[in-house]
């Protein structure tokens, strides 16, 4: 069978029979590679599937009449295989105050378009915590402050990817909690000392001090934490001291 050359010939190299003989054996040695498995990542393309797993959170704010419910709903990516993930697909805010309506409404559009976009998206939770109502913020229950409305409703958001596994808090090591610990120990005893050398009524002040630490978690009289935003900074022995993460200004 003629082969007809249309290119300029380079180069050539005569082929032996037995150079043939040789390479067929080593052609069928030769292991074919594994096909690979394609792994999805999240972009803007992926397809919305008919149903969605996610978790809806309350937020009851001073600022609002209503409590809002913030839901977030994920998809699942390579589902059934070691590279199972979830990601945030979508967003919805909804509440009976139609005050702000406009701006949420628009927030979660736009918060839905980002994560879709993909890549990392944690950095949303710690841009909206940052946001101050020029007006003051407020204390929600366990004494954490929120510099504002879009702040907690990053909070929710942070709170959300802990739990799914896109933000981890650092471990807390054990020297550290033992230390909070004691702290906290020898502040209660300090202010029980303290109420039974000025005569108070034991029964009137532990039923008070039980109430306010119900309700924030930590003893009556803290004051914010600077690091964690928390109202769990109590005065030992001269210094701040925070009772939820352990900062303190003496080091």
């Amino acid at each position: 069978m003629a082969i007809k050359i249309n290119k300029k010939i380079t180069g050539y190299n005569v082929v032996k029979p037995e150079d043939k003989a040789v390479a067929a054996p080593a052609a069928a040695a030769t292991p074919k590679a594994a096909p690979m498995a394609e792994v999805i990542q999240m972009h803007e393309s992926v397809q919305r599937p008919e149903s969605l797993v996610g978790s809806t959170f309350k937020i009851k704010s001073p600022l609002f009449e209503h409590a809002l419910y913030v839901t977030i709903n994920d998809i699942i990516l390579n589902a059934g295989t070691p590279h199972e993930q979830r990601r945030p697909f979508e967003i919805f805010i909804n509440s009976k105050n139609m005050d702000h309506f406009q701006w949420i409404v628009a927030l979660t559009r736009i918060l839905s378009a980002v994560f879709r976009k993909g890549g990392d998206v944690t950095f949303i939770a710690e841009e909206m915590k940052a946001v101050f109502d020029p007006r003051g913020g407020y204390f929600k229950a366990g004494g954490v402050y929120m510099p504002s409305i879009v702040a907690e409703i990053g909070a929710v958001i942070e709170q959300h990817m802990k739990n799914i596994g896109l933000i981890h808090d650092p471990e807390m090591d054990e020297a550290t909690r033992k230390l909070i610990a004691e702290k906290r120990a020898a502040f209660e005893q300090a202010g029980a000392k303290k109420n039974a050398d000025v005569g108070a009524h034991p029964a009137r002040d532990a039923s008070g001090a039980s109430a306010d630490t119900e309700s924030s978690g930590f003893p009556p009289g803290a004051t914010m934490c600077v690091k964690c935003n928390t109202q769990a900074l109590v005065l030992m022995d001269g210094c701040q001291t925070c009772l939820n993460c352990g900062y303190s200004k003496c080091g």
